[in-house]
């Protein structure tokens, strides 16, 4: 039973790293920002930048 448990944190937290919800809850704690429309725009705009510099292969 402890191991079926284990084995749904992971999948929760893998979860909420594939759909954004991790790295916005980062977002807002190292903003120190409430959850806002405008707190996630700027989220958004920081993701937008990093990806823009983020070096491609092809």
């Amino acid at each position: 039973m402890n191991s079926l448990l284990n084995v749904a944190r992971i999948l929760l937290a893998a979860l909420r790293e594939i759909f954004d919800e991790a790295p916005y809850s980062r977002f807002l704690r190292r903003e120190q920002m409430e959850s806002s429309p405008q707190a996630y725009s700027a989220f958004c705009r920081e993701r937008e930048a990093w990806a823009a510099r983020r070096p491609r292969c092809c």
